[in-house]
C-alpha cells in the first residue's frame, strides 16, 4: 500500500511532545522569539531549539533571523501540514464503521442460527 501521507510521521512526531504542542499554541496567537517561547520552560535553550527543529522539519512552523533574533511563527507558506494528519484521521474515521458493520452482519449470522 503506498503511502498516501508522506510527512504523517514527522507531524506526528511533532505533535506527540507537549512541549511543541503548547509552542504551537503560543504561534497561534502570532509569531515571537525563540526567547520568549523558550520562557516558558525549564529547558536549556539548546534543548528547546531541538523542539524547534522538529516543528520545522515537520512542516508546522517557519523561522527567520533578524540580527541576533531568530522569529518563529505558524508555517502559512506552506499549510497543510495539519491537514495531513487530519486526512489521515478522517480515513481511519470512515473505515472503522464499515469494518464494524461487516462484523456485525458476519455475527448476525451465528445469532439467528442459535435461535
Amino acid at each position: 500500500m503506498p503511502n498516501r501521507f508522506p510527512n504523517l510521521n514527522l507531524v506526528f512526531r511533532a505533535l506527540a511532545d507537549a512541549t511543541r504542542r503548547t509552542v504551537l499554541e503560543r504561534l497561534s496567537h502570532g509569531p515571537a522569539t525563540v526567547g520568549q517561547l523558550a520562557q516558558a520552560f525549564d529547558m536549556a535553550l539548546p534543548s528547546f531549539l531541538q523542539h524547534i527543529d522538529v516543528l520545522e522539519e515537520a512542516g508546522l512552523t517557519t523561522s527567520e533571523k533578524s540580527g541576533r533574533v531568530r522569529i518563529c511563527s505558524l508555517n502559512k507558506k506552506r499549510p497543510g501540514a495539519l491537514d495531513v494528519a487530519e486526512g489521515w484521521m478522517a480515513n481511519l474515521h470512515e473505515m472503522w464503521p464499515r469494518r464494524a458493520d461487516k462484523l456485525d452482519a458476519y455475527l448476525s449470522q451465528f445469532r439467528n442460527t442459535d435461535r
